[in-house]
């Protein structure tokens, strides 16, 4: 009786996909929690990438009224001839066009772009082409070529399925930042440019810094640290300066080496290094003043925390936690390239919450 008390007390093996205990138990807890993330009814919306900018000083709109404006434009279907056509969605699903927690905004653009491959018109065309000159008795010259793939094009246009892409940005009126979560700056653009369009005039600032990033990321490596709350991770990208731009990429490597000081004394300068912010959040600042492959790391710990929290509530406390952090990961990355932080500070912020 001991001998069954004990095995009724043991914990289940682990089995495979073919029925056969697990050797390694911690590969299979991992992969149980991302099946359990994949099907949280918790909707994922943190933000990636950044392309950031500082809101125009002029900046005035209450909530109310941003979100009267964004109704003006919202997402239409693309017409029979269009290829593609932009407007504003909801940020989550249900949702409104502008979502507010704690005075930060976050807006999200959409895009419905047809998929019309140019070798299925070409292949189209040809086929009615070969039809065309059985009919008319000789081949079909290049004018006719050209009008036959032109009324190809309109009529495959019509019938061609779309995908719709989504991108989401984030105000903060009070610290004056506008930032895009996008990994290259032409669609980050698209954002900026489509919101304009919305408002009538929307002219976000460029980050000034004393020194430019790639000279900034040269004297931390140096150091062997980065300033303020900021640390090194081990993700780096050297490039030379000659015509070459050879690329040299160093991943899961420690950069305190005798190596990187070499490569950096030779000429060559960092386009892309990862650093950890407070120890809360990840990411690689570029050359270009963007922050990639952003991870928030006290928020994805435990994938099934969040499973008794309704999802609206979550979505809101996701955000609220993102923005409170972004605003100040990116307050102390410009005062660490050398700008004071005190306009932050003094920042009119007379956007108010409805």
């Amino acid at each position: 009786m001991m001998e069954l008390r004990l095995l009724s007390r043991a914990a289940p093996v682990p089995l495979n996909v073919f029925g056969r205990p697990m050797k390694n138990k911690r590969k299979f807890e991992r992969a149980l929690n991302i099946i359990r993330a994949s099907f949280s009814r918790v909707p994922l919306m943190l933000f990636k990438n950044l392309v950031f900018h500082r809101l125009p000083a002029e900046w005035t709109s209450t909530a109310a009224d941003l979100e009267g404006q964004l109704a003006g434009r919202t997402l239409q279907p693309c017409g029979p001839f269009e290829m593609s056509s932009r407007g504003w969605v909801p940020v989550t699903s249900g949702g409104r066009l502008l979502h507010t927690v704690n005075q930060h905004h976050m807006i999200a653009l959409g895009e419905n772009q047809k998929l019309l491959p140019g070798s299925i018109i070409r292949q189209v065309a040809q086929e009615r082409a070969e039809l065309q000159a059985e009919e008319q008795g000789f081949p079909v010259g290049r004018r006719q070529m050209r009008d036959l793939r032109a009324r190809v094009a309109d009529e495959l246009r019509a019938r061609a399925l779309t995908r719709r892409r989504v991108t989401r940005a984030w105000v903060d009126p009070q610290g004056g930042w506008f930032a895009v979560d996008a990994a290259g700056i032409s669609r980050a653009e698209t954002v900026v440019e489509t919101l304009g369009d919305t408002l009538g005039s929307f002219a976000p600032l460029a980050i000034e810094t004393e020194r430019s990033p790639h000279a900034a990321m040269t004297s931390w490596l140096l150091r062997g640290e980065a300033p303020t709350r900021f640390s090194i991770d081990d993700d780096l990208e050297l490039q030379t300066s000659d015509k070459s731009k050879t690329i040299i990429r160093y991943t899961r490597h420690p950069l305190d080496g005798k190596e990187i000081h070499a490569h950096l004394a030779s000429g060559k300068y960092p386009t892309r290094l990862g650093l950890t912010w407070n120890d809360r959040v990840s990411f690689v600042l570029t050359d270009k003043l963007q922050v990639k492959r952003l991870e928030f790391l006290e928020m994805s710990k435990d994938p099934a925390a969040g499973d008794d929290v309704d999802p609206a509530e979550q979505f809101d406390i996701d955000f609220a936690v993102m923005a409170g952090e972004l605003a100040s990961l990116l307050r102390d990355l410009w005062h660490a390239l050398g700008k004071e932080p005190a306009a932050a500070a003094d920042w009119p912020a007379r956007s108010k919450v409805a």
